[in-house]
């Protein structure tokens, strides 16, 4: 590899350039090599894939694996305990995040005809309803308030659990362990003490849908008799973890960063019909899933770069989407940008299953909010605000808010 001095040691994960921006030395190396070397914590000598097209490129090449089985995934970030991977990690059923085709898309061909987008569409409705008891629940509190705790996480907690079939009433124990489980500097015991709580009850549940289905998603799939039920298990837990998480960090991250966008913000209440596109530009600026792995199965040639069989492969997302060479000033915050064409959901085989859901879930939640706090404001000084650094998906542990409450 040439250029050593210029090759980042570990993966620069420090929000140096503000709180919405890709930290400094990714946006450094994505303008002199896009495609780059990366040294590991152990020693690995793999890649750091930061511009828009390479990662279009990489992320619609399924020679870059995303199993878990077939190599061994290095890890970029120096944690607490992690052992130096030796050898592949075994593979989960049912996990089609970490799966390739054939395999992927038997699960995901299943998954898709629970997902329709007539079936998101009728969702909608109720969608918007959940929002507005939500927001009713706000407005009774005294301010301020903890927009997280009180909005952003119970709504697509809710929204996720009605569609899966998931008790809501069981909401803190998979909150509570979903939260551990995506903790980045944490030793491997805890982790998968997490983990083995979240899979224990979900295979409880999924047992118990194939015996007595209902009307949702879960019981969709354990009809079908070809899912056993430890893949019916991997894929309600990826679907349970991704169907709140990252919704309940957009609305969350998405309102702290239109409150530090005034204009933005007052042109939004001025025009809800810029809300579609507002939500898409959110999702491009903030990109709160960044960070994803990729395994080259066989020597590939990848913007000018050979990347070496047997590397492991790291992608962000946001540096991608803020690449100038798509997006025209990216830095900037534009609700009237035309964002289409953002990486946020991904890209290829593996683009995200429920983007319909979010998208929906996310302009009922910020039309909603917008509408009825017409005042709401930070309650603390932006940085005071705790940023989610600590965690693979990103946001913010608390917003507190406040807001002028209608006199009478």
């Amino acid at each position: 590899m040439s250029q050593t001095s210029a090759i980042p040691y570990g993966l620069p994960t420090e929000r140096d350039a503000g709180p919405f921006a890709p930290p400094s030395e990714l946006t450094r190396l994505r303008a002199v090599r896009p495609v780059s070397p990366l040294l590991f914590p152990d020693g690995h000598e793999g890649w750091l894939v930061t511009g828009y097209e390479a990662v279009r490129q990489l992320m619609a090449d399924t020679r870059f694996s995303s199993r878990l089985d077939i190599g061994v995934l290095h890890v970029p970030y120096g944690t607490s305990d992690m052992p130096v991977a030796t050898e592949p990690s075994p593979q989960i059923p049912g996990m089609f995040i970490a799966m390739d085709p054939p395999d992927h898309s038997r699960l995901r061909r299943r998954l898709t005809g629970a997902f329709t987008v007539k079936r998101m569409r009728t969702l909608e409705e109720h969608i918007a309803d959940i929002v507005e008891r939500q927001l009713d629940h706000l407005a009774r509190l005294a301010p301020p308030a903890d927009l997280v705790k009180e909005f952003a996480l119970p709504v697509p907690s809710l929204v996720i659990c009605e569609l899966l079939g998931v008790p809501y009433a069981d909401r803190e124990t998979f909150q509570v362990n979903s939260a551990k489980f995506l903790v980045r500097d944490q030793s491997i015991e805890e982790k998968m003490a997490a983990y083995g709580a979240m899979m224990g009850y979900l295979a409880e549940l999924v047992t118990r849908k194939r015996a007595e289905p209902g009307e949702d998603i879960l019981s969709d799939l354990a009809r079908h008799d070809d899912l056993t039920i430890e893949e019916l298990t991997g894929a309600a837990f990826l679907l349970l973890l991704a169907g709140h998480e990252t919704t309940a960090n957009m609305l969350s991250l998405g309102t702290f960063a239109l409150l530090e966008h005034p204009e933005q913000l007052a042109e939004l209440r001025a025009n809800p019909e810029l809300l579609p596109g507002a939500v898409e530009e959110l999702m491009r600026y903030l990109s709160v899933a960044d960070i994803f792995y990729r395994y080259a199965t066989e020597d590939i040639e990848l913007c000018g770069e050979t990347i070496g069989k047997g590397s492991t492969v790291v992608i962000s997302l946001l540096a991608a989407n803020h690449d100038p060479a798509r997006f025209e000033n990216p830095g900037t915050l534009d609700i009237r940008r035309t964002a289409r064409g953002h990486l946020s959901f991904g890209h290829g085989v593996h683009q995200c299953l429920g983007q319909q859901l979010a998208r929906i879930e996310m302009r009922a939640g910020f039309g909603g909010l917008l509408r009825r706090f017409p005042t709401l404001r930070l309650a603390v000084p932006a940085g005071e605000v705790k940023l989610r650094t600590d965690m693979n998906i990103y946001g913010v542990h608390e917003l507190p808010v406040t807001w002028t409450a209608p006199a009478g």
